[in-house]
């Protein structure tokens, strides 16, 4: 069996986490340097997918539906959401890291099937938490996926999107009758908690990770 060969590194702003980008014939990996696990592997991506159809088919009837996107990964919520909705959405995505947009223009974007060609798409480099409180009420559905759930792993710093200082910025950034929605590698019933005291309804979906119906269990909630 073919071996995973490095083709790519990037740090993280701020913490200064090394990631890694991997790839063995036509799959994709991204680690941690020094870590044993994946962040991402390019055939397990059912839950990221599941992201962004189970909030965009809540707005997909609305006109020019905007749709920001928090992390871009590798890039399958971004095909999954652009898969979605109608020829006149347009949907940014936020990425910290400048190396992982070059990777998702580079070899790693045929894994999704290339979605940042696709004239609706735009990217924001920044953090999507600075980009919230500067977005009122701009947005029909928000999808966070930026770190491994409401217990931040690559950067201490994405811990305030989960928090109710975060949730409320994400709030103002959503148009009436607007959808949040997060990605976790797992439950968190104190964050359940905390969305519903923001006064969202709130729906905590496991879904995945790999299609159909095999992989961790991932959960997505969805909260309006």
């Amino acid at each position: 069996m073919a071996r995973f060969e490095l083709i790519g590194t990037a740090t993280i702003p701020g913490r200064g986490t090394e990631l890694k980008l991997l790839q063995r014939n036509d799959e994709f990996s991204i680690k941690i340097a020094g870590s044993t696990g994946e962040l991402m592997n390019s055939r397990l991506h059912g839950s990221e997918d599941a992201l962004a159809t189970l909030a965009c088919e809540r707005i997909a009837g609305n006109p020019e539906p905007h749709v920001l996107i928090g992390g871009l990964g590798m890039g399958f919520t971004l095909a999954a959401a652009l898969e979605s909705l109608g020829g006149d959405a347009q949907v940014t995505v936020a990425e910290l890291v400048p190396e992982v947009v070059e990777w998702n223009r580079g070899a790693l974007g045929a894994a999704a099937g290339n979605p940042l060609r696709d004239p609706r798409a735009k990217v924001h480099l920044g953090d999507v938490g600075l980009l919230l409180q500067e977005s009122d009420g701009r947005y029909d559905a928000i999808l966070l996926d930026v770190d491994n759930g409401p217990e931040g792993l690559t950067r201490k710093e994405n811990d305030w999107i989960y928090s109710s200082a975060g949730i409320a910025a994400a709030q103002s950034a959503l148009r009436p009758e607007g959808i949040l929605a997060y990605w976790s590698a797992g439950q968190d019933h104190d964050f359940t908690e905390r969305l519903r005291k923001m006064g969202f309804a709130v729906e905590a979906v496991t879904v995945r990770a790999h299609r159909p119906g095999k992989g961790a269990r991932h959960v997505i909630w969805l909260a309006w």
